[in-house]
């Protein structure tokens, strides 16, 4: 017996594999070390005061260092970053995640990938709760940007 997927569904994770979005790595201090995802659900939110947006699914290894005031880094990964996006979409475990690629320690002792397009220290604002995910706002309190503009964008199951 086959299991019918709803056509709802079904549809719409077709209409979101045809949405391109650049990958970051979000990272934070876990009780055992660093902590870090990839994710394209990522979004500049207010330049006032500066604010992004991220979801975390609630099954992933990021979700548990989530909390009111926490520090996350976001940085945002180059063309030539796929074995980063890689090893932290799963690929390789917490922590060693962190032996793939130039990682340094910035603000608040949060990982920093060295190379990245741009490094983002942010203090989680607001946690709201929907469905299967955790939507954070995070304030912005600092920004380091490489000089080329040369991001790496994930679409329909492929790094384009």
């Amino acid at each position: 017996m086959s299991i019918v997927e709803d056509p709802l569904l079904c549809g719409f994770r077709a209409a979101m594999r045809r949405l391109a979005s650049s990958v970051a790595i979000v990272a934070a201090r876990g009780e055992a070390g660093p902590v870090g995802i990839a994710a394209t659900s990522i979004t500049s939110l207010t330049m006032d005061p500066p604010s992004i947006l991220v979801c975390v699914n609630r099954a992933s290894s990021l979700h548990a260092c989530l909390a009111i005031d926490a520090p996350l880094s976001i940085n945002l990964l180059s063309r030539d970053q796929v074995e980063v996006s890689a090893a932290f979409g799963g690929g390789v475990q917490n922590p060693q995640r962190f032996e793939v690629g130039l990682w340094g320690n910035g603000e608040y002792g949060l990982p920093m990938l060295k190379d990245a397009q741009a490094n983002l220290c942010c203090v989680v604002d607001r946690l709201v709760e929907y469905g299967t995910h955790t939507i954070v706002i995070a304030q912005v309190e600092s920004v380091a940007c490489c000089n080329a503009v040369n991001p790496l964008i994930y679409q329909d199951g492929v790094y384009l």
